[in-house]
């Protein structure tokens, strides 16, 4: 057993079969299907049970899975404490938001890989909470107000929110003055979350109603356009509708408290020399965005982070 078939059956079990996973790691079926037979031939145990729709783990490849994910960041740790300076290599593992994720930080984590060809960067784009430590991630990008965890974090920016809501919807519903007359409105949530509000030092939470939720960002823009209530959203993602005068922000006394964008890891004593550069390298892009709100094209990535 070696750590290329660790990594290979760990590729075949998130993606879910031999093929996509010999796309995501560049090389031909027939080399991951023998790395995974001598895999399971040293360990004496079926890992994978494979379907003509794919590969789908065993109960011994479920728990083996998790183990080989921290055996591969465990030697991705010693290899960069015993050079610690050089070119980055191993594998970074990002978990990321899809709402904006793609927009904003895709360009981001591509300069990355350019920058470090000997890293393999891979990404992982869900508006789900994920397990970093279940799941095998190095860290992930997380936006808003973080929950308490036992996970390192380390804020890249700030991030500014606006209520809003269309035209059309305004003019046949009107819109709150105040937090307390938000329970009088179709509210477009991600689930059943409370809304905060600043009324000049404090904190104020309401607890809107509404009939339409989405865990994604992008849709609750849509049907804020569509008319179906208002949003609290943030400014990344509404700038342009802003702009147009598709949204209009509404209740603008008491406006949500700043959030951020985060990078978070698992505890450790030190994070790897791959996560402090991402970080690096994020908080130079959008340290001084306070809006996260123009979407980084190569070029002015490139300007940017050579000035």
């Amino acid at each position: 057993m070696n750590i290329e078939e660790l990594q290979t059956f760990i590729e075949v079990a998130d993606a879910g079969g031999v093929s996509p996973a010999a796309l995501r790691l560049g090389v031909p079926k027939s080399i991951v299907s023998r790395r995974l037979i001598r895999l399971e031939t040293d360990l004496g145990v079926q890992l994978l049970s494979r379907t003509t729709r794919g590969a789908a783990l065993t109960e011994a490849g479920i728990t083996f899975r998790d183990y080989a994910a921290r055996v591969c960041a465990e030697i991705d740790i010693a290899r960069e404490t015993i050079l610690p300076t050089g070119p980055l290599r191993g594998c970074l593992r990002v978990a990321l938001p899809l709402s904006f994720g793609l927009t904003h930080f895709a360009p981001v984590l591509a300069e990355m890989a350019r920058r470090h060809p000997g890293l393999s960067i891979h990404t992982y784009y869900t508006d789900r909470f994920v397990d970093l430590i279940a799941e095998g991630y190095d860290c992930a990008i997380r936006v808003g107000h973080l929950r308490d965890s036992t996970l390192i974090a380390r804020r890249i920016g700030p991030i500014y929110a606006k209520l809003v809501a269309s035209p059309a919807y305004i003019e046949a519903h009107g819109s709150p003055e105040t937090p307390d007359q938000i329970i009088d409105h179709q509210a477009l949530m991600q689930s059943t979350e409370a809304w905060q509000f600043m009324d000049g030092e404090n904190n104020v939470s309401v607890r809107p109603q509404g009939r339409f939720k989405a865990d994604n960002g992008t849709a609750l823009v849509a049907a804020a356009t569509a008319g179906l209530g208002i949003a609290c959203l943030p400014e990344c993602l509404i700038v342009d509708h802003l702009a147009s005068g598709a949204l209009i922000p509404i209740m603008t006394r008491y406006p949500p408290p700043t959030a951020g964008a985060y990078v978070v890891r698992p505890p450790g004593q030190h994070p790897a020399r791959k996560i402090r550069m991402l970080t690096e390298l994020l908080i130079e892009y959008f340290g001084e965005d306070p809006h996260f709100a123009a979407v980084p094209l190569p070029g002015r990535l490139d300007a940017k982070l050579a000035s």
